[in-house]
């Protein structure tokens, strides 16, 4: 897959998943529920932080990454 997501967007997607992880921890929800929705969505925001490819992105066309200049 190609790379579409963009440094600051990488920086703040681990953010999103620390918080989402900590909500998975410490929800007032039952077990299932918080690993179901909270760790599901953590886990996804890492995953495309580190690939640095968003399947969201490719499907709407969209991209973060710097685009190259032109010579």
């Amino acid at each position: 897959m190609k790379k579409n997501v963009g440094t600051s967007d990488r920086i703040f997607r681990v953010l999103g998943a620390a918080s989402s992880l900590m909500c998975s921890l410490l929800a007032p929800l039952p077990v299932a529920i918080r690993v179901a929705v909270f760790g599901t969505l953590s886990a996804y925001l890492l995953m495309t932080a580190v690939v640095g490819s968003c399947a969201g992105y490719a499907l709407m066309g969209k991209s973060t990454c710097p685009t190259k200049a032109r010579t």
